[in-house]
């Protein structure tokens, strides 16, 4: 089963949680052991599982990539000068895979799954395929 889900980012920079959308998806799957593969299609976003309960984690991880990636560097050539947007995209990855369990995703006490956004804001897309085994 393959669901689509669309959201609105509002920063240019920021971690969206989209473990309910997740864990819908595998409601509306049925399945009870298997696997979530949730995807991002962008080159400047990106899906990552971390920390859900302190919100200062997001924070410090939005700065330490502005602080590895600047918005600006003088030997970016990339045209639409998003150059750090691709690179935090590239090393955050595009994709996670979650364990299904008795029909629900295997995530740590503090663990959610996020969309995140480098090059905002826009509307995204994300996809959630559930596969049964």
């Amino acid at each position: 089963m393959l669901q689509s889900f669309t959201i609105q980012t509002t920063k240019r920079d920021e971690m969206v949680d989209i473990t309910s959308f997740v864990e819908q998806a595998v409601r509306q799957s049925g399945v009870k052991e298997g696997i979530a593969i949730v995807y991002c299609p962008h080159t400047t976003a990106g899906i990552t599982i971390n920390e859900n309960a302190d919100p200062d984690v997001k924070r410090d991880m939005m700065r330490r990539f502005d602080e590895t990636y600047p918005w600006e560097h003088p030997l970016d050539r990339h045209m639409e000068g998003n150059t750090a947007a691709h690179m935090k995209a590239s090393t955050v990855g595009a994709s996670q895979h979650v364990i299904i369990t008795n029909g629900k995703l295997l995530l740590g006490t503090w663990q959610g799954v996020y969309f995140c956004e480098y090059d905002g804001p826009r509307r995204r897309t994300f996809y959630v395929k559930v596969v049964e085994g």
